[in-house]
């Protein structure tokens, strides 16, 4: 049994290394696999955690690297496997997580193809022989708003016109807007009673900002430098070398696929904080007066500490 496992310890090492090409993923997935049945339910417990270690290295790769659904769909029945052997459970926990997401990405991918077949079979057409057109899409929430106060506001004021809103000037018309109006309040007045609360809403960060941020290749130096146990303060697994991480200004980094989703939410870094630009005007300028309102409060402050003010 020794001399078993002195053979396959280092063979799983090497298909690791494997798992980065793309050409070798598959086969080495499935070779994993099928070490797995055969020798996890009677390997030392030094083994066991290698096998376990490999399993998340695919786990890693495929949301950093390889994204095709013919290596989900192979990490998936890795993962299944894994998790139906594993005694410990912090390490089944972890397993059915990745089963999860793994699902999750080939069943994007299905809906996609669903979405794109229905696309097509539902396009109308201008005339025969021409291309397809979609349908009309909903006009946005804020835009039937809009139109509907500035309808209600010509309306009270006698300025309404078939022509001007394209509602009628009769009593029918002028209650159905009523109602219309009434029962959008509750999706009006909380726009309207934020507008004055203080601070804006904050949006995600520009997306220029995100697509240009930099992507670097972690090496062998830069592991050194981070410390054997460095991780991706997102989804917590083990960097190591070929990883691609993104960095942010304040020199944290990621990997990209999980920094994304985080940066369509937030304009800021996960672990400091440190603010990125924003495709938001609105905010940017409420930014700026906020610095140098507080720029001019701390030069009150200190005037005031120093006596150079005297009030009488």
């Amino acid at each position: 049994m020794a001399a078993s496992e002195g053979e396959i310890q280092p063979r799983l090492q090497e298909l690791q290394k494997q798992l980065a090409k793309k050409q070798l993923f598959e086969g080495s997935v499935s070779e994993i696999r099928s070490l797995l049945k055969q020798h996890y339910s009677t390997a030392s417990p030094n083994l066991r955690k290698t096998f376990y270690t490999v399993v998340c290295r695919v786990a890693t790769v495929l949301k950093t690297r390889h994204t095709s659904p013919g290596f989900w769909n192979a990490g998936l029945n890795l993962f299944q496997e894994a998790e139906q052997l594993v005694w410990d459970a912090s390490e089944r926990k972890h397993l059915q997580s990745c089963i999860a997401q793994a699902q999750d990405q080939l069943g994007e991918v299905q809906n996609r193809s669903e979405d794109s077949r229905e696309s097509r079979s539902n396009g109308g057409y201008l005339f025969e022989g021409h291309l397809t057109v979609d349908r009309e899409p909903p006009q946005p929430a804020w835009l039937v708003q809009t139109n509907l106060l500035t309808a209600a506001a010509a309306l009270l004021h006698g300025e309404s016109s078939a022509e001007q809103t394209g509602i009628a000037n009769s009593g029918e018309g002028a209650t159905s807007l009523l109602h219309e109006l009434v029962n959008s309040l509750d999706d009006i007045l909380p726009e309207f009673l934020s507008a004055d609360s203080g601070a804006p809403r904050v949006p995600p960060a520009s997306k220029e900002v995100v697509a240009n941020l930099p992507i670097t290749k972690v090496t062998e130096g830069i592991l050194v430098k981070l410390g054997k146990d460095a991780v991706c303060s997102i989804c917590q697994e083990n960097l190591v070398v070929d990883d691609e991480m993104q960095e942010l200004p304040c020199k944290h980094m990621f990997h990209p696929p999980c920094l994304k989703p985080w940066l369509d939410e937030h304009n800021s870094c996960p672990i400091c904080r440190h603010e990125l630009r924003t495709d938001d005007h609105a905010y940017e300028s409420w930014k700026e007066r906020e610095k140098e309102a507080e720029e001019d409060r701390k030069g009150a402050a200190n005037a005031v500490r120093g006596g150079e003010y005297m009030y009488v």
